[in-house]
């Protein structure tokens, strides 16, 4: 995989994870299960990637966390979006919709007949 693949993929689910915490503190499984009941099963972080995600998030200063007990009872680490984390969510939210809009227009592009 390209570096530039591996971007795109890291930025993705920095974005997915930005937004999951813009709700509220959550935990790391909380996080996994919010993207996928939200994207209906077709988005499934694994633990793997969602846990360096979120270190690499933490070492940018956009998310914080703190030891918590979880809904079942269980220490868990808790993840909670900074100030910085907001405006970087912003900024990224602008940037997909951009790219969004830019892929759409390809995929639908009709050209005119000559």
């Amino acid at each position: 995989m390209s570096k530039a693949e591996v971007d795109l993929l890291q930025g993705s689910l920095d974005v997915l994870i930005l937004k999951t915490l813009s709700w509220g503190p959550k935990h790391g499984y909380a996080v996994v299960r919010w993207i996928q009941q939200v994207t209906g099963d077709v988005l499934v972080v694994e633990e793997g990637s969602l846990y360096p995600a979120l270190h690499r998030l933490e070492r940018k200063e956009w998310i914080s966390s703190e030891w918590g007990v979880s809904e079942n009872n269980r220490r868990a680490k808790f993840y909670s979006l900074t100030p910085a984390g907001k405006q970087q969510l912003r900024a990224q939210t602008a940037n997909w919709q951009r790219f969004a809009e830019a892929v759409s227009r390809v995929l639908t592009f009709v050209p005119e007949a000559a």
